[in-house]
């Protein structure tokens, strides 16, 4: 009897031990692949300031992709693609912290919107329409207020900027504190295994809520994943993360903005970013403001809805569809 228990018990071990290892190698060739993708479409500049890695495709009128927290200049690419299309040339940077672009001391929104000026002018490019997801909406915002010249349009999507009564904000349930817990330790694993098994505490760390996926359809359902899966490799991009997680917002001049100016949110949005949507439409002169009852802060099945928006707001802007 003892012998059967032994031999049962190591059998168990064995299999243990076997699904163990296919974990391990299920994760290191994900993340292999993850970091081999992040390495290829993309340049490095040095600018006056510090280097910044940016990717450049296309060609004719141009829009700068400005992407959101857990991004990169591949988010970047894919914002730009979803929202206004494959016309064009896109220029899309990884933003502070993130991918190649390290974190300078002055990683201020300002900052940020200078080494955005810094990268159109050594590309040789006049002016471009900004695009500014999320938090990416910050440095949009300083460079259409500092460099106006540069800027065509500005378009903000689920913008992370200012409100004076209702701030942007994370959800503070127990899923965004062990997401936050995985983005300070860099956790690629954490984050790999999140995917496999809890998906919906990823999709409400993205400011989503979990149900409206669920009932969403098939093609938006795997939209949602592959921006969550879009975040590996985690350890590239936690720096930036953690920079867009502790901003300083605070009242900017948005009166000034001469720039034809587009804003999208949507009233379920777990990051709040309505009032902030709200308030910067009631300062920028003749900023369109578009609301959706649902959508969440990935704007999930309205996709065609903010695309028509995008398309109907250029074409009236003669200005943003010029060549550069």
């Amino acid at each position: 009897m003892t012998r059967r228990k032994a031999l049962i018990g190591g059998g168990l071990a064995a299999v243990a031990a076997a699904a163990l290892g296919g974990v391990a190698w299920r994760f290191r060739t994900d993340l292999g692949r993850a970091r081999k993708s992040v390495r290829q479409g993309s340049r490095v500049m040095s600018l006056a300031s510090q280097p910044i890695e940016y990717a450049d495709h296309g060609a004719g009128p141009v829009l700068l992709s400005i992407h959101g927290a857990g991004g990169g200049f591949d988010q970047g690419l894919a914002n730009a693609a979803e929202l206004v299309g494959a016309a064009g040339r896109v220029v899309a940077p990884s933003r502070f912290g993130y991918l190649r672009t390290p974190v300078p001391s002055d990683a201020s929104p300002a900052a940020q919107a200078e080494a955005h000026a810094g990268l159109l002018e050594a590309l040789g490019i006049p002016r471009a329409v900004v695009l500014g997801v999320s938090a990416g909406a910050r440095s949009a915002v300083e460079l259409a207020l500092r460099r106006p010249e540069r800027v065509a349009a500005l378009i903000l999507i689920v913008p992370g900027l200012y409100a004076p009564e209702s701030p942007v904000a994370i959800e503070p349930s127990r899923g965004s504190r062990f997401a936050f817990w995985a983005v300070n330790a860099g956790g690629d694993f954490a984050w790999w295994a999140a995917m496999k098994m809890a998906p919906s505490v990823l999709v409400r760390f993205l400011g989503v809520r979990p149900d409206l996926v669920a009932g969403a359809s098939p093609a938006e359902r795997a939209r949602v994943m592959e921006i969550a899966r879009s975040v590996e490799p985690l350890s590239l991009r936690y720096r930036g993360i953690n920079v867009d997680s502790t901003p300083d917002l605070h009242e900017l001049p948005l009166e000034r903005i001469s720039a034809p100016t587009l804003i999208v949110s949507a009233r379920d949005d777990l990051f709040n970013t309505l009032p902030a949507a709200r308030h910067a439409a009631g300062r920028i002169p003749g900023a369109r403001l578009v609301v959706y009852d649902t959508g969440g802060h990935l704007l999930v099945g309205r996709g065609e809805q903010v695309r028509a928006e995008v398309r109907a707001f250029l074409e009236a802007a003669p200005a943003a569809g010029s060549p550069a």
